[in-house]
């Protein structure tokens, strides 16, 4: 093939939400001849379940690229992000780099492309929360402002971006391509043993499926706010007294909680009070298999409002406001 008429597409990564949504994006590219591809992980996510497993679940190719970022406030990760993406984009020299999502990562790939003058193609664009204290509102913002591309998965994106002045011909709405990845992964996630695994029966001894709810918490503005989480986690005791929480909890939740004293509560037996069962982050696979049959899901995650609204399980959003609209004109 002339390598003139091949067309570089690097993407870059970070966090969970990102390997979920790109994980179609590389399967579809892998399938055009004219298109090469390459993948970048800045390390934004860096333990085994907030990163490898995602890359097992998603039959995500490895990397060709890791970059060694630290954690640290979101200016310092940016400046680093950027610093160490220079020469990786040096070395390659995409046509396009491809970011997706409102992440640290999505921003700062953003940034060094423009600076490197490579055109800037954003999934996800145009989704808004109005609410500028979340940095993840930031990124959005910056990234839509800066991308030659913006690719939109609901209708409220595209009158954000006409209300922002964007162009019509650099928008599309185009649908959801973390929904294309639970499509094609919840056939897969039915783990019978999950339950079971975090002390839940569901041995032929139980007359009926065990009833149970999911919460997850992450957002800065909620975990970071002592008064705020502390309101939200006696809300959560109360609710645990009717019905066990399964917490799939964040490292930085989990430094958080620790903070302010807080502790989950142990029951004797399924069906008792037994309050907010605490465990490590879930693999990909198993946090779809434990949302699919809960009765309803908590979180301040906007990614979880999508999957619960297209799995039809009820979801509590924990938030004043939402950059998802859709999953509630539409959703459960």
């Amino acid at each position: 093939m002339n390598r003139k008429n091949v067309l570089k597409i690097l993407s870059v990564v970070g966090t969970r939400p990102n390997f979920i949504k790109i994980a179609p994006l590389l399967k579809e590219m892998k399938r055009v001849p004219q298109i090469e591809t390459f993948l970048v992980h800045t390390g934004q996510h860096y333990d085994r379940e907030m990163s490898e497993a995602f890359f097992e679940d998603l039959d995500i190719p490895a990397p060709d690229r890791r970059l060694p970022v630290q954690s640290g406030s979101p200016a310092s990760q940016i400046g680093e992000i950027m610093m160490c993406l220079e020469p990786v984009l040096s070395q390659y020299q995409p046509n396009v780099v491809l970011v997706v999502g409102d992440v640290n990562s999505t921003l700062a790939a953003a940034l060094a492309a423009v600076k490197a003058r490579i055109p800037v193609a954003h999934v996800e664009a145009g989704l808004r929360s109005f609410d500028r204290t979340m940095p993840e509102e930031t990124n959005r913002i910056l990234t839509d402002a800066v991308a030659d591309l913006l690719f939109v998965s609901e209708p409220s994106g595209m009158e954000n971006l006409r209300r922002e002045g964007i162009h019509a011909n650099r928008m599309f709405l185009v649908g959801n391509v973390m929904i294309d990845t639970l499509r094609r992964c919840v056939p897969g996630a039915d783990c019978p043993t999950c339950l079971t695994d975090l002390g839940l029966d569901e041995s032929s001894k139980t007359p009926t499926p065990p009833k149970y709810a999911v919460l997850t918490l992450h957002r800065q503005g909620l975990v970071d706010n002592p008064q705020r989480l502390m309101r939200v986690w006696n809300v959560m005791e109360e609710i645990g007294n009717e019905i066990p929480i399964i917490f799939p909890v964040h490292p930085r939740t989990r430094m958080r909680l620790e903070d302010a004293g807080l502790k989950s509560q142990r029951g004797k037996g399924f069906g008792n009070a037994e309050g907010i069962r605490m465990v490590a982050p879930l693999s990909y696979l198993q946090f779809i298999s434990l949302q699919r049959r809960a009765v309803m899901v908590m979180t301040d995650s906007g990614g979880v409002q999508e999957e619960t609204t297209v799995l039809g399980v009820p979801c509590l959003t924990l938030r004043e406001n939402t950059e998802r609209p859709i999953t509630v004109t539409q959703g459960t």
